[in-house]
């Protein structure tokens, strides 16, 4: 993660649900990494249909694309899909032109890091035992501990804000706590892509702030391409340069936070009455009522 500020490129905020990918025009201004997916249809085995059904999304390199939507509308299963989590019954996911499906497993994980809702460990390990188990890629199986991954780790600790906790347990810590230090041991793998999946869910107000603030770090201060999928609306519109909105598997809407949170949006994707006013810091969205079926 090279420490300069990545030029992101505002797109134009077109929406609708089978548009292709979006061009990376910002490429040229940064060298941060790009990730496409291309008319990617991801499924279950229990599932009766697709969950992602031929869908295509590009993820702006040096900045923070969220994920919205309700429940059930395929944003972890996307998430999945572009971490070569899912194998896709049809479509592509490129990391700089490259097929992730067909890379080795260690050569992709030194370029793209996922933190899932699903992460566990022993409860022994401790903070930094933990944080330095995302050098893995970085070494060889029976391989020492190097300079430079003490360097890589004390950097995601400090980053993170972990570094009070580094001695402890991880069976000890909070579920905020855990999450500091889980998103370290991703921040550890130094990768160009990193992969969030609901960061912020069940974390109290103080933990919400630090991990997006730890997310708004990466963006101002490193070239790392960053997609994150998150529960509140109204946070990723503060927070990401780009926002998806999905329903039901399908792209409803696409571009700036501005051009998307929209009260229209928020009406016929999550079924809700609110109000969106525009504010220096994103749009701000004061829900009045849930809209029921007649």
């Amino acid at each position: 993660m090279s420490i300069e500020r990545a030029n992101a490129t505002e797109s134009d905020g077109s929406s609708g649900a089978n548009e292709p990918a979006e061009p990376s025009e910002s490429r040229a201004a940064t060298d941060a990494s790009d990730l496409d997916a291309k008319d990617l249809v991801l499924s279950y085995p229990t599932a009766p249909e697709p969950v992602i059904d031929g869908e295509s999304i590009a993820a702006e390199p040096g900045a923070v694309t969220a994920l919205v939507g309700p429940n059930g509308s395929g944003k972890s299963t996307l998430l999945k899909g572009l971490a070569n989590q899912i194998d896709p019954e049809d479509g592509s996911v490129l990391l700089d032109g490259s097929d992730v499906h067909s890379m080795d497993t260690k050569a992709l994980a030194k370029r793209l890091g996922l933190l899932s809702q699903e992460s566990t460990s022993p409860d022994s390990i401790t903070v930094e035992d933990l944080v330095y188990h995302g050098r893995y890629p970085h070494r060889g199986f029976f391989e020492r501990t190097t300079a430079e991954d003490a360097k890589a780790v004390e950097r995601a600790i400090d980053l993170a804000g972990c570094g009070h906790l580094r001695d402890r347990e991880v069976g000890s810590l909070s579920g905020g706590q855990k999450q500091l230090a889980w998103i370290a041991m991703v921040l550890a793998q130094d990768t160009d892509v990193l992969l969030l999946d609901e960061p912020t869910t069940f974390l109290d107000l103080h933990h919400q702030m630090e991990v997006m603030e730890i997310i708004e770090t990466l963006r101002d201060e490193s070239e790392v391409t960053v997609v994150v999928v998150l529960h509140d609306i109204e946070q990723a519109a503060r927070l990401a340069d780009r926002v998806i909105a999905l329903t039901d598997g399908e792209v409803r809407a696409r571009g700036p936070p501005e051009a998307v949170v929209t009260e229209e949006l928020l009406s016929e994707v999550f079924r809700v009455d609110a109000d969106v006013v525009q504010t220096e810091d994103g749009p701000r969205v004061t829900p009045i009522r849930a809209r029921h079926e007649k």
